[in-house]
């Protein structure tokens, strides 16, 4: 494949190298946590984590390991820029990101450092398109400061399950209210929308239920607008992991699968809205 066999001299002046047979699986966990423009790249020996964040309140996090990559080369401890994600999936699917079976984009992304571009080659069928996209230095992400000591309440759900509720739940509800407890009602989703509140309830003992860990009863109210770009991810997903800290923060761990069957991350981080008194 003449992506993959570029001479030695061109990858000597990048930084960064990652090659992909499939585009898809880069395109596809990219999509999970595209709803804003801009996302930070952070390349370090064990992969790729790639951040957007929505007004200090939203993070998502989407982690390809190196294994993943047909060649994955990193010269710097960490690598970082910035760049127009929405200008990054264009170029990626500029094949028209095909699902016939046998017919896949191949990438090679090549990043020389500091004020350079992000170079893609693309190779379908024989033909070779190459993309420039202009890099930004990277912000630095916020710390959500969500460490494992601090969580007090876990549970893992297969994410038909999660799917299942949002589509039951009214959707116009300004808040998704979630209370974990170690007893009754367990796990319960809660709106408060135009046509009455609703609940959704899991058993502990659920077949849709892989871990319940619940140390203390927990209410926290979430803007629904934060939480739903995290239904992009919900729907690649397999399993979906449920997290709060003792403030109340959330996290929303999802298992995805790409086309190889290798396993990736997808993370978001959301604040709480308000505190809730508990009954």
């Amino acid at each position: 494949m003449p992506l993959l066999t570029q001479s030695q001299a061109d990858d000597e002046e990048y930084v960064l190298v990652a090659s992909l047979d499939n585009a898809r699986n880069l395109s596809n966990i990219l999509k999970a946590i595209t709803f804003k423009d801009h996302a930070i790249f952070s390349a370090t020996p064990t992969g790729l984590r790639v951040t957007v964040e929505d007004s200090k309140c939203l993070q998502a996090n989407a982690f390809i390991q190196a294994e993943i990559f047909q060649e994955y080369t990193i010269k710097e401890d960490l690598v970082g820029f910035q760049v127009n994600l929405t200008v990054l999936l264009d170029c990626l699917n500029i094949f028209g990101g095909s699902t016939v079976p046998g017919v896949s984009t191949a990438l090679r992304m090549c990043y020389r450092g500091y004020g350079y571009p992000l170079t893609l080659f693309l190779e379908e069928g024989g033909v070779v398109t190459v993309c420039k996209i202009n890099t930004q230095e990277p912000e630095e992400p916020i710390d959500f400061e969500f460490c494992s000591s601090n969580v007090t309440n876990k549970v893992i759900l297969l994410s038909e399950s999660l799917k299942e509720a949002f589509s039951e739940l009214d959707m116009t509800s300004e808040v998704l209210q979630i209370t974990m407890s170690p007893s009754q009602p367990y796990f319960r989703l809660s709106t408060f929308g135009n046509s009455g509140n609703a609940h959704y309830d899991y058993p502990k003992d659920s077949d849709m239920m892989e871990l319940f860990k619940c140390t203390k009863t927990q209410t926290n109210r979430y803007k629904m607008s934060l939480l739903k770009p995290s239904t992009k991810a919900l729907a690649l997903s397999c399993k979906v992991s449920v997290r709060t800290d003792s403030r109340g923060f959330l996290s929303l761990q999802y298992l995805v699968r790409n086309d190889d069957g290798q396993i990736c991350f997808v993370e978001y981080y959301c604040c709480p809205d308000e505190e809730v008194e508990e009954e």
